[in-house]
């Protein structure tokens, strides 16, 4: 009797050890998976690496987006988020500004850019620039790339507050930004907001280079074609401008095609007509 009592209590013992082992530490509720695999930002900083996103909630999701993302809200400023662009997708303009309203107290940069924008197009919101600048600047110090790259939309390139803007993105470059190191990196080689450093702006260019930056690896084959802020390597820039014309960059694309015709036709008038190729 006693040994029954000894072979049942090791079998509980192994079966709870191999519950304990198979529960994951800090299991999500099935409220959150729900909503991350129907409404998740493919660009949310806050999304888990193995969620992969939807660039647009589907109509026929929508309402159980809504459903499963405000129950996992109470716990989840992602979901908050994710909430808002439910409410969004589904036109409810109130409801969704409440959302990221509320995701973006609690830190989500996803969500200030999204206000960010409602207030720059005045979408729901009475138009308000000075407003809409404050929230990409949150976004952007907190290294939200939409963030960064809206905030140098909105400023024209030229910030009201050059310095200020320099070190919002020396912050958020220290977070890996590609966009932060790239928009950093065209003050640094421009002198704005700061003193002008070639070799600094090509270590920023090559650093979101290496990160498949369209603009960066256009920078990086001009610096690199120049010998500016370091050595001059024509067969590097070559390989920098092909990179970036594969990605879409117009201006690599120009690029590479002044390399291969290098002789300038130009009018009377001394202005370019064409490159001219034998």
């Amino acid at each position: 009797m006693i040994e029954r009592h000894r072979r049942f209590a090791a079998a509980c013992a192994m079966v709870i050890g191999l519950l304990g082992f198979a529960a994951p530490a800090h299991a999500q509720s099935a409220d959150l998976v729900l909503c991350d695999r129907i409404a998740a930002d493919p660009a949310d900083p806050d999304k888990p690496a193995d969620v992969k996103g939807v660039a647009a909630i589907a109509p026929s999701d929508v309402a159980t987006a809504i459903k499963f993302c405000k129950l996992a809200a109470a716990k989840s400023r992602r979901a908050l988020y994710q909430l808002g662009r439910a409410y969004a997708a589904n036109r409810q303009l109130p409801e969704a500004i409440a959302a990221y309203r509320g995701a973006a107290g609690k830190g989500n940069s996803s969500a200030m850019v999204e206000l960010g924008v409602m207030y720059g197009t005045g979408n729901g919101v009475a138009q308000d620039m000075a407003e809409a600048r404050r929230l990409f600047e949150r976004a952007a110090e907190a290294g939200n790339p939409r963030g960064i790259s809206n905030l140098a939309a909105v400023t024209g390139g030229a910030p009201a507050d050059p310095v200020k803007a320099r070190a919002t993105l020396a912050k958020a470059a220290e977070t890996n930004s590609s966009e932060a190191q790239y928009q950093l990196g065209v003050m640094t080689a421009d002198g704005v907001g700061g003193a002008k450093d070639d070799a600094a702006a090509r270590a920023l260019f090559a650093k979101a280079a290496a990160q498949d930056h369209p603009g960066a690896l256009m920078r990086m084959g001009e610096f690199t074609r120049d010998g500016r802020g370091g050595a001059k390597d024509l067969t590097a820039a070559k390989a920098y401008f092909e990179k970036a014309a594969l990605l879409g960059n117009e201006d690599a694309k120009a690029a590479l095609k002044r390399a291969e015709c290098p002789y300038v036709i130009k009018d009377k008038n001394g202005k370019f007509v064409s490159n001219l190729c034998f």
